[in-house]
C-alpha cells in the first residue's frame, strides 16, 4: 500500500490553479510607513503633486523632480512588507495570483509575489527621456541630474506622470478578463483608468474591496465588502477564498 504524504499538492498538479487577479493601491503600501499624496492632501513635505509628478513639473524643474523621487526610494528600501503584501504572495500556493498595482515600490515583490505588473512604474527602474523603450535599473538609490542614457539624453525616473498615458494598461485589461476571482485592495478607485479595471470584470467573478474607508463602487452581488486594512482584511479575504 503506497501512503501519499502530501496529496494536495499532486492534486494542484492536476487541477488548474483558478485566477486570483488583484489590484492594489497606495493603502496597502502606507501599512509600511510610505506616504500618500492622498493622506498628505495632494501634498508630499512641502510640494504640490504638480510640481513632482507631472510633466509640466519635469519641464519646469527637473532637479526638484529627480530629488524628490530619490527620496521616495529611500524610504522604499527603509520599508518592509506588511501582513496584506505577505499573505498575496502566500495565496500563489492556491492561486494564480496576477498582482496590478498603481504602487511604484517594490514591496509586492520583496514579500515574494512572482506576477507583479505596475502600472503606474517602478521606483527602481529609470528611462531615458528622449525614448521611453529604453527602461533599466537604477545603479544605486539615485538619479543624478546630469546622468544620461546611451542616447545622450538625461535620464528619468520610469515613473507614468499626469499628463502621460498608461501603457501597462493593455495588458492589465487582458489580465482583468481571465480573473475567476478579483480583489481590490488600498485604493479609492477615484485614479483613472486603473480604476475602470474592476468595470472590466466578468460580472459573475466574485470580488473582494478591501479597505478601511468607505470606497463607492457600483451595486454588485458578487461584491465582498472587508472594510479594514489590508494586514487584516486581506487575511479575511484569504478565509473565503479557501472555503469557497
Amino acid at each position: 500500500m503506497v501512503i501519499l504524504k502530501d496529496q494536495s499538492s499532486i492534486i494542484k498538479t492536476i487541477n488548474k490553479l483558478k485566477n486570483l487577479v488583484v489590484l492594489t493601491g497606495a493603502g496597502i503600501s502606507a501599512e509600511s510607513g510610505l506616504k500618500t499624496f492622498r493622506d498628505m492632501g495632494g501634498l508630499w513635505e512641502e510640494y504640490d503633486v504638480m510640481e513632482v509628478a507631472s510633466v509640466d513639473g519635469w519641464e519646469n524643474n527637473p532637479q526638484l523632480v529627480l530629488e524628490f523621487y530619490n527620496q521616495r526610494r529611500k524610504q522604499m528600501i527603509q520599508a518592509k512588507p506588511n501582513n496584506g503584501h505577505i499573505v498575496l504572495a502566500e495565496l500563489q500556493e492556491e492561486f494564480n495570483v496576477e498582482i496590478i498595482t498603481q504602487n511604484v515600490d517594490d514591496l509586492h515583490e520583496r514579500a515574494g509575489s512572482k506576477n507583479v505588473l505596475h502600472l503606474h512604474g517602478e521606483l527602481k527602474k529609470a528611462r531615458s527621456s528622449i525614448d521611453e523603450t529604453d527602461v533599466f535599473e537604477i545603479e544605486g538609490n539615485e538619479i543624478k541630474w546630469g546622468d544620461k542614457c546611451k542616447k545622450g539624453s538625461q535620464i528619468r525616473p520610469h515613473i507614468v506622470w499626469f499628463g502621460e498615458m498608461v501603457p501597462a494598461m493593455t495588458i492589465a485589461n487582458e489580465i482583468v478578463r481571465t480573473a475567476d476571482y478579483f480583489a481590490v485592495i488600498g485604493t479609492s478607485l477615484n485614479v483613472y483608468p486603473a480604476a475602470g479595471l474592476l468595470f472590466m470584470v466578468n460580472e459573475k467573478v466574485p470580488k473582494f474591496l478591501v479597505d478601511p474607508e468607505t470606497v463607492s463602487v457600483a451595486s454588485d452581488t458578487n461584491m465582498h465588502l472587508i472594510k479594514e486594512n489590508a494586514s487584516t482584511g486581506v487575511m479575511k479575504m484569504r478565509d473565503v477564498l479557501l472555503q469557497d
